[in-house]
């Protein structure tokens, strides 16, 4: 799987014309599944242009609650109406500037599988507890948090992406070797919670400045089934390019 995060970039009409060339470059491969997760204010009009495509259309964030007095909010059903198949929950940046804990991605989470939507799970550590030596600690915590209560037929529909903080917007990625030790610890964690056959089956991506030139050594290691991409995948050019490198990796698989 390769996810595109557009974050808080691109207009409607911006997204529209983002949207559409990558529907024509590729918008009929089915060897690797392929999401755009545009603004709110985006989906409608990215929806129209993807829609009778295999590109599937995400959402960037989600209240817990069907419906109420939160403003400002949206939720799942509503997301679902509007043809949303995935929505992104704990992202790094939600986590840090509008304090969500893990408490709240895992009601986020639940609301999506209630709705029958892929929550795409994030979790990663800070660059001062990648130092401190307490990444196994922060991810362990992460990941049991944000999974609390969700029954292991429902984990199969979920995913999760590993985002090491210190690596998001930076230029810095980690290495292929330090992608692959976190997602392998955040499998074992899983098989401790629920079973091997779950973790094995579980979908990891990773998510940290991932380009054209980095997605090759990433994709090849054992325990990494993807990426989630953030600000190239805002160029249709370097998004397409990645999408066809995973693709590439695959078949030689």
């Amino acid at each position: 799987m390769i996810a595109g995060n557009w974050k808080m970039h691109r207009t409607p009409q911006e997204s529209a014309v983002l949207a559409s060339k990558l529907r024509e470059k590729i918008g009929s491969r089915t060897e690797i599944d392929i999401v755009i997760c545009p603004a709110f204010l985006s989906i409608g009009a990215v929806y129209e242009q993807i829609k009778d495509s295999q590109v599937r259309l995400g959402a960037q964030n989600l209240h817990w609650e069907n419906e109420g007095a939160y403003t400002g909010e949206v939720s799942a059903p509503m997301l679902k109406e509007a043809g949303c198949k995935y929505v992104i929950v704990g992202h790094s940046e939600r986590r840090i500037h509008f304090k969500e804990d893990n408490q709240t991605v895992n009601l986020k989470a639940k609301s999506c599988i209630k709705w029958n939507l892929v929550p795409i799970i994030c979790v990663g550590e800070k660059l001062e507890e990648r130092e401190g030596g307490k990444t196994a600690d922060v991810i362990n915590e992460q990941v049991e948090g944000s999974l609390k209560d969700i029954k292991e037929e429902d984990l199969l529909r979920t995913v999760i992406a590993y985002e090491p903080v210190w690596a998001i917007g930076t230029g810095k990625t980690a290495s292929p070797e330090q992608a692959d030790e976190v997602h392998l610890l955040i499998r074992q964690i899983v098989e401790k919670g629920y079973s091997r056959k779950i973790a094995s089956g579980i979908r990891i991506l990773y998510g940290g400045s991932v380009k054209p030139d980095n997605i090759a050594g990433l994709i090849k290691q054992e325990h990494v089934d993807g990426a989630l991409v953030g600000g190239a995948s805002l160029d249709a050019g370097s998004f397409i390019e990645i999408v066809s490198e995973c693709g590439t990796e695959k078949n030689r698989g």
